[in-house]
């Protein structure tokens, strides 16, 4: 089944990624792409005194390890909305393994930056964010995780060349699962 996001190839020509926002920041509604019905479904509620950090999405025509595309949260000062499509600058990753049902797989979280013609980036590496944000992020998905059953343990912090590859490994993955 072909989705309206088929198009979107993961890098643009600029040197930038294409970030497909599924939840916005503050957001504690989760949401997430139906390809049958192709819209936006509420995919579940987080309690009360939890909100995503940041815009939260994907890059399309990628996959992670867990099979759904790679996550990117998107470091920025105000939400967008889910099915945006924004331009971003990669400055980074949270490595991490997340535990289910006594089985665990990578699954990291690249950390991106927006970049319109009129708004260049506010950081070029993780390095640059507040060691706190990186705590709370790190905090949330820990959180996040738990409420849902698992565990997610974050291994380390990686900068911008970290994360390419990270996102380099997950378009060959995509392509290999296109072939088959």
């Amino acid at each position: 089944m072909t989705t309206p996001f088929d198009t979107i190839l993961p890098r643009t020509g600029s040197g930038l990624i294409n970030i497909i926002i599924d939840t916005p920041k503050g957001s504690r509604n989760k949401f997430k792409y139906d390809e049958e019905v192709q819209c936006f479904r509420l995919s579940r509620i987080l309690p009360t005194g939890a909100a995503f950090p940041f815009d939260f999405g994907s890059i399309p025509k990628t996959l992670a390890e867990d099979g759904d595309a790679l996550d990117v949260l998107l470091i920025t000062e105000a939400p967008s909305f889910p099915g945006c499509l924004v331009s971003g600058k990669l400055i980074g990753i949270i490595s991490a393994e997340q535990t289910e049902k006594n089985k665990t797989i990578r699954n990291d979280r690249l950390l991106a930056v927006p970049v319109t013609p009129a708004n260049p980036a506010l950081f070029s590496s993780i390095d640059e964010l507040p060691d706190a944000w990186l705590t709370e992020i790190e905090h949330f998905f820990i959180s996040y995780n738990r409420i849902q059953g698992r565990e997610y343990k974050p291994l380390n912090r990686g900068g911008p060349e970290e994360a390419d590859k990270a996102l380099s490994t997950a378009e060959r993955r995509y392509k290999r699962q296109e072939k088959q």
